[in-house]
């Protein structure tokens, strides 16, 4: 029987899930190289060390019943030990290896005979060319391990682009991706068990800001039809993957053409509204899946939620304007206790709840306008 979950992670993600967890009665460790983290905070023990200190990766298997991560950036090598000493990781090493490697995934999600844009594995400079030549331009250069939020990421138009990208690219290797245009990107939250027993939740409609998600609007505004694509694929790579744990798949919408755009396998920024709008959240649907208790489908408790995330302005560690946003009785605020609001950092979301889309929408927005960043030292120094 499961009474301790070991988290590799301790960001914000790794605290809604922490704090699931504890409400379901487990105790969490966690393992995080950043002292005070948004997990630690709130997890029973956080183990300090980094993700390839080996002997601490077995430590936190040796304190735990089963290991999770909360993000796919941390060493293959970590999973792979603790899995060597018979320690029960959920997902597995095999789900890390296909998902963190964005040509394994590209390939694998072809295998399942599911559509991607078209793309090439780059590894020296003549082999972008040749990846130019045969996919056309615009395309996008991406490191194949890492980057996030737009990170390692080059939209190429031309051959000045392609030039420096590579060289920012310092020696990595790469995959170069056809730039698909796309009317809407949408996001779903799928959890599978060792059961078998696999669940999704409703569709999602991401917008971006300068590659960081702004708004999640649940349920997509998309056909019937096209949600049930969805699903499928979904419950198809679940299946593929031989997955146990809850996950997301985010994909490109052009007219009535799919692309599955990347797989991401933990809980999700697009997923943060269950917590406020649905039956079971995703993160506790993480840890009914993890600790072998049953799936069941969530229920929407309200036709419609919009997910506004909070980013950092770059000035000011002070979040202002949270008396009038909470006059909303439709509005939830969820802050991680980060105590720096660098630019474009992640540093809480709220969620709204409407009557339809276009209702949480307008409310979402009223929200936003609401909120601004408060530079603690002018107020001082004035």
């Amino acid at each position: 029987m499961t009474s301790a979950i070991g988290i590799l992670g301790g960001g914000q993600l790794g605290r809604m899930l922490t704090l699931e967890a504890k409400r379901m009665g487990y105790r969490v460790v966690v393992l995080e190289p950043l002292t005070n983290s948004p997990a630690g905070q709130i997890a029973d023990e956080q183990i300090v060390a980094a993700y390839a200190d080996l002997r601490f990766i077995g430590e936190l298997g040796a304190r735990t019943d089963v290991v999770t991560y909360e993000f796919e950036n941390i060493p293959l090598a970590a999973i792979e030990a603790l899995e060597a000493d018979r320690r029960l990781v959920r997902p597995s090493g095999g789900v890390l290896r296909i998902t963190q490697e964005r040509l394994l995934e590209k390939q694998f999600v072809r295998e399942c005979g599911i559509a991607t844009v078209d793309y090439a594995a780059v590894g020296t400079h003549g082999d972008l060319g040749d990846a130019i030549a045969e996919i056309s331009l615009p395309g996008v250069l991406k490191t194949t391990m890492g980057g996030y939020d737009g990170k390692g990421q080059w939209l190429i138009r031309g051959a000045a682009d392609a030039d420096a990208a590579f060289g920012a690219a310092k020696g990595r290797p790469l995959i170069y991706e056809a730039f698909s245009p796309f009317d809407k990107e949408l996001s779903i939250i799928c959890a599978r068990n060792a059961a078998g027993e696999v669940v999704t939740y409703p569709v999602a409609e991401n917008e971006h800001d300068g590659g960081v998600l702004a708004t999640t609007i649940v349920p997509a505004r998309i056909a019937p039809a096209i949600a049930d694509e969805v699903r499928r694929a979904a419950e198809t790579i679940a299946a593929g993957l031989d997955i146990v744990g809850a996950f997301a798949i985010e994909f490109f919408l052009a007219g009535e053409h799919l692309l599955v755009n990347e797989i991401a396998p933990r809980v999700h920024n697009t997923g943060h509204y269950s917590l406020d709008a649905a039956t079971i959240s995703q993160y506790e649907m993480h840890v009914r899946a993890i600790c072998d208790l049953p799936l069941v489908p969530p229920r929407m408790l309200v036709p419609a939620v919009v997910m506004v995330n909070i980013l950092g302005g770059g000035s000011g560690d002070q979040l202002g304007g949270v008396n009038e946003l909470l006059r909303d009785p439709d509005v939830s605020l969820h802050m991680y206790g980060k105590a720096h609001a660098a630019l474009r950092r992640k540093m809480g979301h709220f969620t709204v709840l409407g009557s339809d889309a276009d209702d949480a929408l307008r409310k979402a927005e009223l929200g936003r306008r609401k909120l601004h960043w408060i530079d603690n030292r002018a107020v001082s120094r004035a």
